[in-house]
């Protein structure tokens, strides 16, 4: 599959006279939408190269291969190819396609239970036999042979056996093969064409018109559902747990809307094309265990003939209900309005769908990375690779790397990697912070060894008095300019370019009522990150005489430097 491209937006910490040597690209070079937006490369100048953009998918967390292996067996589709492929056994004749004969399809359709084992076998019935068939084939669980008198005959492959068993490697093979034939056949849409069919009496030029149309409807109905599953893989991994489930038409948005616009008539109008558009396809994707899909409920095309004075009457009594409620939908009531919103449909990514989708970016050369990744090695590893990874979920990084750790013991090793002058130690100890606080009481005695610490010194005060601890001794001035200083230096870094974020975090700047006092001790503090803060406090105070004091102190800093 194809991942959506993000555009990679200048930033002053990145690039440009203020870019620290040696500086490569931080979270906070890439806005929030860049990370994880619904919005592909539309809207790029013509010189911009694909190739330059940036494409992060963030972090998942996968069942163990046992789980999936276990699950993917359990889809109806591929339990009946491999059932199928058993009774193969030895072997069974084929016709010149491989298909079964006559004799043997209502056989297998009897076998998989799609008819009672007595009476006539439905026709939808030895249909569905063979298509099962056909997958076992595309999936080589079958292999057809020639004996020597030219006769063709289809039996068990050797990969069998390992699925049987439930090899996990051999059984997410096999499904993923299969995930791929139902995806490549769910786009198999036929275009709309106005003319009449020549059939036979078409001229080549016509025939390569219609060629060309049928693989531009193919592309992208490919290239939908390629975004929509994306969508859908980026929705499961920041849900809470039991929240994955999302509504068809969020989807349907998500993928039409720009992000930040509200849509407009003609907006409502494509969102509308793009559910009736994935319907059928997440139907198709849903039978092979990669979603759960409730579709489309058929009655609302009917019900969207409804005369416009009935559906005037449905609406006028809703509003009275609603009135007479005071304005607050009854509990019966709201359930009413969860059903009738299930009825446009309703979409959720599996587990085994999450490491589907994983596997096609991966396969496409795309970082899909999973959660725990950076929870492998030491503290400094950990607060390292979170600080510079772009797309990475921080609590529950620390959360994996605390599980097995002694608390105490696991709070030193985290200050001391905090330590540093180099240019992500202040997201570090942010970091720090964060993980401290998942530790809770069982890090004070950690917190306190470090209180005469210059560099650590103001965070473990901060968060001790957070704790509501009042024996928390006061710390010195240059302490207080320092950790100020690297308290923003942080923000910056980690703030995704939201300037108005970095606004508010400014505006509570502990400035007194004479700033030039206090911009006339911060300037001289040795930070390296003192310039970029105060620069960020005179672009983005809203008080005009704090951010001129701001500046000129950032002149004095920059000077200095």
């Amino acid at each position: 599959m194809a991942a959506r491209r993000r555009k990679n937006p200048d930033h002053p910490s990145a690039t440009g006279p203020d870019a620290l040597p040696g500086e490569s690209l931080l979270p906070a070079d890439f806005e929030l939408a860049d990370l994880y937006g619904a919005h592909g490369a539309d809207g790029l100048d013509e010189e911009e190269d694909l190739d330059d953009l940036a494409v992060l998918v963030p972090p998942v967390r996968l069942l163990p291969e046992a789980e999936l292996a276990a699950a993917a067996l359990a889809v109806p589709l591929i339990a009946r190819a491999v059932k199928l492929a058993r009774w193969s056994a030895p072997f069974r004749p084929v016709d010149e396609l491989g298909d079964l004969l006559d004799a043997d399809r209502e056989i297998a359709a009897r076998l998989l239970g799609l008819a009672p084992a007595e009476g006539e076998v439905p026709e939808e019935a030895v249909l569905e036999a063979m298509r099962v068939w056909s997958l076992a084939s595309d999936l080589e669980l079958v292999l057809v042979a020639h004996d020597e008198a030219g006769q063709r005959s289809a039996g068990p492959s050797r990969d069998l056996a390992a699925v049987e068993q439930g090899d996990p490697e051999s059984v997410l093979e096999l499904w993923l093969a299969a995930a791929d034939v139902i995806a490549e056949l769910a786009v198999e849409i036929e275009p709309l064409d106005d003319e009449p069919d020549a059939g036979e009496q078409a001229d080549d030029e016509r025939a390569e018109e219609l060629l060309a149309q049928y693989e531009e409807v193919q592309e992208q109905a490919a290239e939908l559902l390629d975004e929509a599953l994306q969508v859908l893989y980026e929705a499961t991994a920041f849900a809470e747990p039991g929240q994955e489930t999302v509504p068809l038409g969020v989807l349907a948005a998500l993928l039409v809307v720009p992000d930040g616009e509200e849509p407009d008539e003609e907006m409502l109008g494509d969102i509308t094309d793009v559910m009736v558009a994935l319907d059928p396809m997440l139907a198709d994707l849903a039978e092979i265990g990669l979603l759960e899909y409730q579709p489309i409920d058929p009655e609302l095309f009917d019900e969207e003939e409804e005369p416009e004075a009935a559906a005037g009457e449905r609406e006028s009594a809703g509003r009275e209900t609603t009135a007479r409620q005071g304005g607050e939908p009854t509990a019966a009531e709201q359930a009413l309005d969860e059903a009738e919103a299930a009825r446009f449909g309703l979409v959720k990514l599996t587990p085994l769908g999450q490491y589907g989708v994983r596997q096609w970016l991966l396969d496409e050369g795309y970082e899909a990375p999973l959660v725990g990744e950076l929870a492998t090695g030491d503290a400094t590893a950990l607060l390292q690779g979170i600080a510079e990874a772009g797309n990475v979920l921080p609590e529950q990084e620390i959360r994996v790397w605390l599980a097995d750790r002694e608390p105490l013991a696991a709070a030193r090793e985290l200050l001391v990697a905090a330590r540093g002058a180099d240019r992500t130690a202040p997201l570090r100890r942010m970091l720090c912070q964060l993980a401290l606080g998942e530790l809770g009481e069982a890090a004070e005695p950690a917190a306190r060894e470090v209180l005469d610490d210059p560099e650590l010194g103001g965070g473990a005060r901060a968060w001790l008095v957070s704790r509501g601890a009042q024996d928390v001794p006061a710390p010195e001035r240059a302490m207080v300019l320092w950790t100020t200083v690297d308290t923003f230096a942080a923000q910056l870094l980690d703030s995704e370019g939201d300037a108005e974020l970095l606004r508010e975090l400014i505006s509570g700047m502990p400035v007194t009522d004479n700033p030039a006092s206090f911009f006339g001790e911060l300037w001289r503090v040795e930070h390296p990150y003192t310039a970029q803060v105060l620069e960020a406090v005179g672009e983005l105070h809203l008080d005009r005489q704090v951010a001129k004091e701001a500046r000129k102190a950032a002149f004095k800093a920059r000077s200095r430097q």
